[in-house]
This record gives structure tokens, sequence and C-alpha cells, in this order.
């Protein structure tokens, strides 16, 4: 059973979003939050597999709830997606910054949500490649950021860089494996030992990595 917390201060959001997972045998909500910090309060008290995160609530928003959450060492096993009313603004790369495992639109068909909670429980990050490069684009046209590496950055080998720079570029394994000539079983083995090294929990901080620490290239 993959147990789900939803974060919105919207009443009709939540109703709409309890009634779609609990429909599914195998998704149960465990707790309903009205501002991140009750977010946090029912995270650490429920312990859930995926919280459902708005980005806009009072008090507490749900960026510095998704950082608390991420940062709390008991709530490892938790992974949180961020909603947002709006594909691409200011909150989308903050909230991968702090440790969300992916963003959904609000408008999000809902197999496609239903799919999403399955996929971040296993622990896949909710970031596809188109949306990765849009996330990108709209950062790189903002005034120069100095790029801050990450400090595990020199354990890695010259093509580890390069490839954390493709996966931050928003490439897929295959996508990796057809630009540099290689399987996409050896690209997959290269990204996750990637993962490792950084202690990345998922493929969206890996591409939040490359980003900061300047492998993306523009």
């Amino acid at each position: 059973m993959i147990r789900v917390l939803l974060a919105d201060d919207q009443d009709l959001v939540r109703i709409g979003l309890r009634a779609l997972v609990e429909s599914e045998d195998d998704l149960a909500v465990v707790g309903e939050a009205t501002d991140g910090l009750q977010a946090v309060a029912l995270a650490r008290r429920e312990r859930p597999d995926v919280v459902l995160m708005d980005v806009r609530m009072p008090g507490v928003d749900g960026i510095e709830a998704t950082r608390r959450i991420v940062a709390d060492p008991e709530l490892a096993g938790t992974r949180v997606v961020v909603l947002t009313t709006f594909e691409l603004n200011e909150y989308v790369f903050d909230a991968l910054r702090h440790g969300a495992s992916g963003f959904l639109t609000k408008d999000t068909r809902p197999a496609d949500l239903l799919r999403a909670i399955r996929l971040v429980a296993e622990g896949e990050a909710l970031l596809s490649p188109s949306v990765t490069r849009r996330v990108v684009r709209e950062f790189a046209v903002r005034p120069a950021r100095v790029p801050r590496p990450h400090p595990r950055l020199g354990t890695l080998t010259d093509r580890e860089r390069e490839i954390v720079g493709l996966v931050g570029e928003g490439l897929s394994n295959a996508e990796i494996a057809d630009r540099l000539v290689i399987s996409p079983a050896t690209a997959r083995t290269h990204v996750s030992r990637a993962m490792v090294k950084l202690a990345a929990r998922d493929r969206a901080q890996l591409v939040v990595f490359a980003y900061q620490s300047g492998l993306v290239v523009s």
C-alpha cells in the first residue's frame, strides 16, 4: 500500500485528490494538511511514501515544507511531489533544489497523477526530459549565477561528469546513449554511479547538481 499525504489549502483540491487516490486499491490517503507547517508535522507522524505538496500555502509555504521534510533523516523514505498552477514558474527550480522528486501541474490528468504517485514511490524522478529542458532553459536566461560545484564533484570520472551534464540538459538514458554512442545499459550504469557518488536522492536532484555545478552547456 502506497501511503499519500495531501498538502493544499484549497478544500476542493484536497477533496478531489482524496477521492482520486482512494479510488485505487494500492493507494491510501494518510492525512491532509492546509499549510506547510501542518504538512511537516503530519509527515513526521504518518511517515507517508509520497507527499503531494502545493506551493502557495499560508504561513510556511510548500517549498520550505519540502526542505524540512527532505532534511529530516527520519523521513528518508518520503518523496515530495510539488503541485503547481503553471508548468514553469519561479518555484519549480527551488522545489527541485530543496529535494522535491518532481512536480505536477494541477491540470494533470487523473491517470497521469496516479501513475506519478506510483513512480515516485518506487524512487523514480517525476521529471520528463522535455520538462527538464524547459526548466533549465528558463533559468539559463536569467542573470548569470556563479556555479557552486557539488563538494563531491571531484569523485566523478570524466565520463560521469559528461553524463551528469547531459542529464542536466534533460536527456533520457536512451538519448545519452545515442549522443555518446554507448549502450543504454552503460548510460544507465553511469547515471546510477553518479547518483551514488553525489548522494542524489533521484534523477531530479542530479539535474539540480548539474545546473549548480556548471555542467550544463547552454
